[in-house]
């Protein structure tokens, strides 16, 4: 970075750090060595992955884990496929016993049709975990209420959809993200529905603190090249929410500037 730019902070949720505001979720892909491959191009730190769904009964060498640099990425385990607390605790308690992790991506979903959260038990799970010392990011709906209830009980960031999970519709409410980031008091990452390169960007322009994507990246026709798209989306959206964008004005204003020309006034 130049030095007339200051570096931008480092992300920081509990006990953990990362420069790159980009999560990947690493489910979906074709292979196990074209989601290597994609995690390393996004240039990501964590990587999210689906407690309930690692695969059993594979050949060592070749097992889901065995893809994941544990030198290089974070895990974050997350509750995915959880339709009630009890059982997204069960879910969160299992990953911190095989992953050796407090750090826990909450999932409580309402129904299968939706895949939206289920708001009050995603509260009392988000309750529960933090009594027990977990790190907590909790996905939960963009509804500004319920994502200032969950950081007063003590979430370590709060993770609003930008769209349904998996639909790619990118984000459809905006104004509800910003509200929802400027009444915050810890990180806001928005999580599901990013579809591609100019979502990220405009999450980060919103304000945002990361972003969190899988589908976008696995199920594009060139996963790798979007894996190297939203990586260099995250940070120019990061540096243009930085820089503080212009006001916007209801007339035109000339681009030149109008005094010291020559000729001015004659």
């Amino acid at each position: 970075m130049s030095e007339h730019i200051p570096a931008d902070q480092p992300l920081v949720l509990g006990a953990f750090q990362f420069d790159s505001r980009l999560f990947l979720g690493t489910g979906k892909y074709a292979t196990y060595p074209q989601m290597r491959d994609a995690l390393d191009i996004s240039g990501c730190e964590c990587v999210t992955v689906a407690v309930r769904r690692i695969p059993q009964d594979e050949v060592p060498g070749e097992r889901f884990l065995d893809y994941l640099d544990l030198d290089r990425y974070t895990i974050l385990p997350n509750t995915a496929g959880c339709f009630d607390a009890e059982s997204a605790l069960r879910t969160a308690r299992l990953a911190r016993e095989m992953l050796d992790t407090d750090l826990i991506k909450l999932e409580v979903l309402g129904d299968q049709k939706t895949l939206l959260p289920e708001p009050v038990d995603t509260l009392h799970a988000t309750e529960v975990l933090v009594k027990e010392g977990f790190t907590v990011l909790v996905y939960t709906s963009d509804d500004v209420m319920q994502a200032k209830r969950l950081q007063e009980a003590g979430a370590t960031a709060v993770m609003p959809a930008g769209s349904p999970i998996g639909s790619g519709q990118g984000i459809l409410n905006p104004l509800n993200l910003r509200l929802i980031i400027e009444q915050a008091t810890v990180p806001i990452i928005v999580d599901a529905g990013v579809g591609q390169a100019s979502d990220v960007a405009i999450a980060m322009e919103l304000g945002a603190d990361g972003v969190l994507m899988n589908t976008a990246v696995a199920a594009a026709q060139d996963p790798l090249r979007m894996a190297r798209a939203v990586n260099m989306a995250c940070k120019a959206g990061r540096d243009s929410f930085l820089a503080g964008r212009m006001d916007k004005r209801m007339c035109a204003m000339p681009s030149s500037p109008e005094k010291g020309v020559i000729g001015a006034g004659a």
